[in-house]
């Protein structure tokens, strides 16, 4: 039995959503949710409110946790005198950047190292525009109305040994005290056949010879893209492990989706995985040397834990925020890209070169494994003292 299983004490409860012809039931979560239909499913998930307030009237909870879609769950939560708490499932360093960028336009912003070129910005200010016509109703402060609904503290996805300066920062300007959580990473996932021969597989490649790339359960790569990291991976010569996803009821064949003759071309020195891999267990792999990702806060937060350098690769959002912050921390390398166009071939295996065969790589490895003692450190501490947070505000409203 896992240590800190929690199988028993864990009762799943459904939230639903009210029947739209644009979004059948299939439909009703982030993964592996067609991209044009983002906005629709979170503009259908606040028709849940009344969904939630029954099963908070029904259950009477001694606290709730909720997260940036939810303002609504702490609203019905106070006025049945129930406490509840914000959980930012991102860094410290987006959100203080997007605090700066939407709300205080400060000209003094003190870290340098975050910022978006002109062209990348459009896919926040979508998302921001969005936030603030179906989401927030009157309350306009889209960056911190959260913070405000949040009992006491706020709970961040994150560790102060790797954004301790940013938790400073975004706890001085929403005037909360801001909790780290820790990278919330766990490898305990049970291995099934594929995985089992995925890690076989690994093991047969030299100490930080291969290069895992992901893009993640919520961003699919368009044809065109999957061309160019498969012309880097062709000009460098690199080991690696690909996972390519698709869109729920999307029909494709990878061969099709692959340059011709590419699979034969990389022969052994390539595994494409279609769908899923224990992304884990990879990264914590001694062959595996760098990890290529879109930057979601998730696999940076599992790159840095098992010491893997970054190849970033940011698509939209916030991830380009994430990625500059990793670069500055020197566990990034980030791969260029003009404007309007996509990852260049030329580009995707310079960036891998740096990392995999250069002796740069070498130093990119070393502060990463900083970055992972760090945080593996702080790890346990930093749920003891969540833990602890939230127990007292239980018996404060007792």
């Amino acid at each position: 039995m896992e240590k800190h299983s929690l199988n028993n004490s864990v009762e799943l409860i459904e939230i639903h959503l009210k029947p739209s012809p644009e979004l059948p039931p299939h439909y009703h979560t982030t993964k592996n949710l067609p991209s044009n239909l983002n906005f629709t499913l979170l503009k259908a998930f606040q028709t849940s409110s009344s969904s939630f307030s029954e099963i908070v009237s029904t259950l009477k909870p001694d606290l709730v946790i909720y997260d940036i879609l939810q303002p609504w769950a702490a609203k019905i939560s106070s006025l049945q005198g129930i406490p509840a708490v914000h959980f930012a499932a991102f860094g410290a360093a987006t959100m203080s950047f997007v605090y700066h960028y939407y709300t205080s336009f400060d000209a003094n912003f003190p870290f340098k190292e975050l910022f978006f070129k002109d062209h990348e910005k459009k896919s926040l200010d979508d998302m921001i525009d969005f936030y603030y016509a179906n989401i927030f109703e009157k309350d306009k402060d889209v960056i911190f109305v959260n913070f405000k609904l949040s009992c006491d503290v706020v709970l961040l996805k994150t560790s102060k040994g790797f954004e301790g300066k940013y938790i400073d920062y975004v706890s001085n300007k929403c005037k909360k005290e801001i909790v780290p959580v820790g990278p919330l990473v766990s490898d305990a996932s049970e291995i099934d056949e594929e995985s089992s021969e995925i890690l076989k597989w690994l093991s047969t490649k030299k100490k930080y010879s291969t290069l895992y790339i992901s893009f993640g359960s919520e961003y699919f790569l368009s044809k065109e893209e999957i061309e160019e990291i498969a012309k880097g991976l062709e000009f460098c010569g690199v080991n690696f492990i690909w996972v390519i996803r698709f869109p729920i009821g999307e029909t494709v064949n990878i061969e099709e989706a692959l340059p011709k003759g590419f699979l034969v071309r990389v022969n052994e020195r390539g595994k494409i995985v279609e769908g899923w891999a224990p992304q884990a267990k990879i990264l914590a792999h001694e062959s595996t040397g760098g990890f290529m990702s879109h930057c979601g806060w998730s696999s940076i937060n599992e790159s840095v834990y098992f010491g893997v350098p970054v190849i970033g690769m940011p698509m939209k959002l916030n991830k380009f925020i994430d990625a500059r912050m990793l670069g500055d921390v020197g566990a990034c390398v980030e791969v260029i890209r003009n404007e309007n166009e996509v990852y260049k071939g030329e580009e995707i295996a310079k960036a891998i070169n740096k990392v995999i065969f250069e002796k740069n790589g070498e130093e990119l490895r070393r502060r990463a494994r900083e970055l992972s003692e760090k945080m593996k450190i702080e790890e346990e501490q930093a749920l003891d003292e969540t833990s602890e947070h939230l127990w007292w505000l239980c018996l404060k409203n007792k």
